[in-house]
């Protein structure tokens, strides 16, 4: 007998035992929170030939951009495709091989069609959504929930997770108020929704509200960082309200405490801390010796050579804590994966070498350099990824780095031009 779920999809491989356990994983991998893999591998102790079952811990391990995670995929994947499959599953299995061999578009193409056949696969909704972000596509960011959205409505399982993806895309492309609106439905609808506190807050970075930012995630901060996997970025986004305030003290205090502080070495979290401290040092903000421990930690992943946007953040921290054998390691890589099949060597090409290039020139106090590798990038850097706010960095590089340089008249231009889109 085939299983099925609520929302009528079939589930090869499956049983009522075994499907329980997949669907509160896929709520806790909607909302951030808990341990989603750890649901997913307790769905196939049960049942180990459920195919979907392999296909969550493929995504579990291939969403984070995190290095480690592409051999417990690959083998998911291999283990999966030796099973059933319905077309649905079948198109997810796709999908998983190109991620797992960082085709990252192609993986994006198939889940668009996925979507379009079965709009209610919520699953296909969320990964196809964080490829659109890990690509910097935002238009999909917003168009992929909006095909998919009048299929669904209040009460069904998982319907705020389509209003907070909505909201986020939404934001990304300038819609400001609906996605503020809808983000804080979807909060409404399920307060623990991590993305959609985030996307409520993107918003609000977008629109220069720092006070607003602050007494929105200020005021709720256990509701949406107690076991949640997505709280540093949430914290950072906190911080980052504070530093547009000047509150640098506060900055610190959440650096230590919430970003920086954990010890994370997730790879997600280690941006955060990258880039929340590399603007405190372009504002000339001793840090003291928090570069070192980040940098160290990095250090593992200088020769991953997976992910241009991880790149430029391992190279804030070596050049951060003045770690030029690891610098130099990281270009290195970089220069390697160039000539290596999958998305990655276009995301360097478009930007993530130049940018990468540019940091450890502003490090070495070679401006002019940062700028002239900064200038021609900046307006494509969406091409490797990251959101509107988190590119910020590379613009709020180049505005430092020109005026160090003595190119008053360009920097100024600059933060002319930032005020009034960031307004």
């Amino acid at each position: 007998m085939t299983i099925h779920d609520s929302l009528g999809h079939a589930f090869s491989g499956a049983t009522a035992q075994s499907l329980e356990p997949f669907e509160l994983a896929c709520a806790d991998f909607r909302c951030y929170i808990n341990d989603p893999l750890a649901g997913a591998q307790k769905a196939l102790e049960t049942s180990p030939e459920m195919t979907m079952g392999h296909v969550l811990v493929a995504y579990l391990n291939l969403l984070g951009t995190e290095p480690a995670g592409l051999p417990a995929a690959r083998e998911a994947l291999q283990t999966a495709q030796a099973l059933p499959a319905d077309e649905r599953e079948a198109m997810h299995l796709r999908a998983v091989a190109h991620l797992a061999n960082g085709r990252w578009h192609a993986a994006g193409l198939v889940l668009e069609d996925l979507s379009i056949r079965y709009p209610l696969d919520l699953l296909a909704l969320q990964a196809g959504h964080q490829v659109d972000f890990f690509t910097g596509h935002a238009r999909m960011l917003r168009d992929r929930i909006a095909r998919a959205e009048g299929a669904w409505h209040l009460g069904m399982p998982g319907y705020h997770a389509v209003q907070s993806m909505y909201a986020f895309g939404l934001e990304e492309t300038g819609d400001y108020t609906r996605a503020e609106a809808m983000g804080r439905r979807a909060v409404a609808l399920e307060p623990r929704d991590g993305w959609g506190w985030h996307a409520v807050a993107h918003v609000m970075e977008m629109q220069n509200r720092r006070r607003d930012g602050v007494a929105w995630l200020g005021a709720n901060t256990s509701t949406w960082s107690e076991g949640s996997f997505f709280a540093i970025h949430n914290w950072w986004h906190l911080a980052l309200f504070h530093l547009g305030l000047d509150e640098i003290d506060e900055v610190l205090k959440l650096v230590d405490a919430r970003v920086l502080g954990t010890g994370s070495a997730v790879v997600l979290d280690m941006i955060d801390a990258s880039a929340m401290l590399w603007r405190l040092h372009l504002r000339g903000i001793d840090v003291g010796n928090r570069w070192q421990a980040l940098a160290e930690r990095w250090s593992v992943l200088a020769e991953a050579g997976n992910y241009a946007f991880n790149d430029l953040h391992a190279m804030m921290a070596f050049v951060g804590a003045d770690r030029q054998a690891d610098a130099q390691r990281l270009l290195a890589t970089q220069a390697r994966a160039l000539q290596i099949d999958g998305d990655n060597a276009q995301f360097l090409c478009d930007v993530g070498r130049a940018a990468t290039q540019a940091v450890h020139a502003f490090g070495g106090g070679r401006y002019a350099e940062a700028v002239q590798l900064l200038r021609p990038v900046r307006s494509k850097a969406y091409r490797f990824g990251g959101s509107h706010a988190q590119r910020d960095v590379i613009d709020l590089t180049l505005i430092e780095a020109a005026e160090r340089d003595g190119q008053k008249l360009f920097a100024d231009a600059l933060k002319r031009e930032r005020a009034a889109r960031w307004n």
